[in-house]
């Protein structure tokens, strides 16, 4: 299923799975910068949570349903966020637990609207620490605010932040974890590995 949502922006577009019976909770996705909600990782997790009880939900923000090729500025990424989630809140969508996530840069937009949007937790896939080769160029403010439980499935050769950077940022924070898989920042490779990952992740909840 599928709904469009007016924005300030322009359209966006919510994909909706939903699992066999009644969801066990709502998990929220929102894609990266560098591609849609078709990417590989996105639709492996949607498929295994949604066969673990989840409704997921695929979140396409409206530059990408416009078909253009470069993301707007966060800011910009998070206004046509919540205006998505309030449009599913009011539809009824959002039942249950809900779990914010993404790739990449949708990840990053989970890390700054989870308290705001009472989420009881983040699953960050691939999450950008840095711009590649730029470590002193951090953003671990953004991951290191999310006050609820935070899970972090990243490629073992992320030139944006290996596993081991995601985990030093994160030292110290109550209620994160972190899972290394093979591959980079695509995480293309191995994407039931992934999907096993975030899986785990939302079982502990």
């Amino acid at each position: 299923m599928t709904l469009d949502v007016e924005t300030a922006l322009g359209l966006a577009r919510a994909h909706v799975d939903e699992p066999a019976g009644d969801p066990v909770g709502t998990l929220v996705l929102g894609h990266g910068a560098g591609g849609g909600v078709e990417s590989a990782d996105l639709v492996a997790v949607t498929s295994e949570a949604a066969g673990a009880g989840w409704r997921v939900v695929r979140v396409e923000q409206p530059w990408r349903v416009a078909g253009k090729r470069i993301a707007p500025a966060p800011p910009r990424l998070d206004e046509g966020w919540r205006t998505v989630l309030a449009a599913l809140r009011a539809d009824g969508v959002l039942t249950g637990r809900l779990v914010l996530g993404g790739r990449s840069a949708g990840a990053r937009v989970a890390c700054r609207t989870a308290v705001r949007e009472g989420a009881a937790g983040v699953l960050a896939l691939a999450f950008p620490l840095h711009p590649p080769g730029r470590p002193e160029k951090s953003r671990a403010p953004e991951l290191t605010a999310v006050t609820v439980p935070l899970g972090v499935v990243q490629g073992e050769t992320d030139a944006m932040g290996a596993p081991a950077a995601i985990a030093a940022a994160l030292a110290g924070q109550t209620g994160a974890l972190v899972y290394a898989v093979p591959g980079d920042h695509s995480l293309k490779k191995n994407v039931d590995v992934v999907a096993a990952a975030a899986l785990a992740w939302l079982d502990e909840l």
